[in-house]
């Protein structure tokens, strides 16, 4: 099986440092409702390691809360380790950028498989306990972001782990879509 190493980690988020969704600080646009939301039950929002991600932060950060939850209980693919670490930013929303985890840098995209295996990248369309300028509008990304964030995802799902997560992903979405259409008669 063929795991993203440290280093690949860390060719990674110097290729995402590089760039940015827009030309200002998107956090400016919405109060960095992505690092400081909560959801209506009152949890802090947070985001999951990749696996392998963890090697490049530690629990001792005093920036980073750390759990670790059971990957079976919260709908990982069974090819994930019995355990996934669940983070998010004690100081939201002055968190270290250069830190961020992989799903904060790409964010508001995210990758998609089709039935052929073609990886595209799409808005974000988690149930989100915030409102999304970016995703809202559609607002135009950089193109420089969106590059980096497809060869970013290109090099992800070599890991059959991180592909298993971007298909489970694609097939739940492509469903939503299919009882949406069903749902209005198309």
């Amino acid at each position: 099986m063929k795991m993203i190493s440290e280093r690949t980690y860390r060719a990674v988020y110097r290729l995402l440092d590089r760039v940015s969704p827009l030309d200002t600080d998107c956090g400016k646009l919405c109060g960095a409702a992505c690092c400081t939301s909560a959801y209506e039950d009152g949890e802090e929002m947070g985001i999951f390691l990749l696996p392998g991600e963890e090697k490049l932060h530690s629990p001792e950060d005093s920036w980073l809360d750390w759990s670790e939850e059971s990957t079976e209980e919260m709908g990982f693919p069974k090819s994930w380790p019995e355990k996934v670490h669940f983070v998010h930013c004690k100081t939201p929303p002055h968190c270290p950028r250069e830190k961020r985890p992989i799903q904060c840098r790409t964010f508001p995209l995210a990758p998609h498989l089709s039935e052929d295996g073609q990886l595209t990248l799409v808005y974000n369309d988690l149930d989100l306990p915030y409102r999304c300028p970016l995703i809202d509008e559609q607002t135009p990304l950089n193109d420089s972001f969106v590059q980096a964030t497809e060869t970013v995802w290109k090099h992800l799902i070599r890991d059959p782990r991180i592909r298993d997560l971007v298909r489970e992903d694609s097939i739940e979405r492509e469903e939503a879509i299919l009882r949406l259409q069903e749902m209005l008669g198309l």
